[in-house]
C-alpha cells in the first residue's frame, strides 16, 4: 500500500508546487512522471533492505535464483524511473516498466495465496492487489 500512497500524495504535491509556479511541474504529465519515479524509487530500495529476503520468498518456485531476480529487478525499477525523467528515453522507460510491472505480477499471485509478509505484515490480498497493479499499470502508461 505504500507505494501507492507515493504515487497518490506525490503527484498531488508536485501538481500543487506547479500550480504555485514552478513551471517545470505546471503539466500533469511532468508531475505524474515524477511522482512514478519515486514510487519505483522507493519500490527499488526493498530489493536490497530489511525487505529483501521478504520480496526472495514472494518469487515463485518456478522462476531460478530468486535473489538474483529480486537483484535484476531493483536494478531495472531504478533505471526506469531515471529514464521517464529524461525526455529521450521517458517513452521506452515506460513501456520498460509496464512490461516489469506484467512480468513481476505472479509473484504478486504466488504472494498473497501464501499469505507471506512483507516486513511483518502480512501482504496484500490479491484482489486489492490487482486493483493497485491496474492503477500503477496506467500510471506507468500515461507518464509515458
Amino acid at each position: 500500500m505504500a507505494p501507492f500512497i507515493i504515487l497518490i500524495s506525490s503527484f498531488l504535491i508536485l501538481r500543487l508546487i506547479g500550480v504555485l509556479g514552478i513551471a517545470y511541474f505546471d503539466r500533469w504529465e511532468t508531475s505524474l512522471q515524477s511522482a512514478v519515479a519515486l514510487m519505483f524509487l522507493f519500490t527499488a530500495t526493498a530489493h536490497w533492505g530489511r525487505r529483501r529476503l521478504d520480496l526472495i520468498k514472494m518469487v515463485p518456485p518456478s522462476v531460478p535464483n530468486p535473489a538474483l531476480m529480486v537483484t535484476i529487478t531493483g536494478i531495472l525499477e531504478i533505471i526506469g524511473a531515471i529514464g521517464l525523467l529524461i525526455p529521450f528515453t521517458s517513452n521506452i522507460a515506460s513501456i520498460g516498466l509496464a512490461l516489469l510491472l506484467i512480468i513481476m505480477f505472479p509473484a504478486n499471485i504466488y504472494a498473497a495465496r501464501k499469505v507471506s509478509t512483507i516486513d511483518g505484515k502480512p501482504t496484500t490480498p490479491l484482489f486489492l492487489r490487482t486493483i493497485l497493479q491496474i492503477i500503477f499499470l496506467t500510471a506507468v502508461i500515461l507518464a509515458g
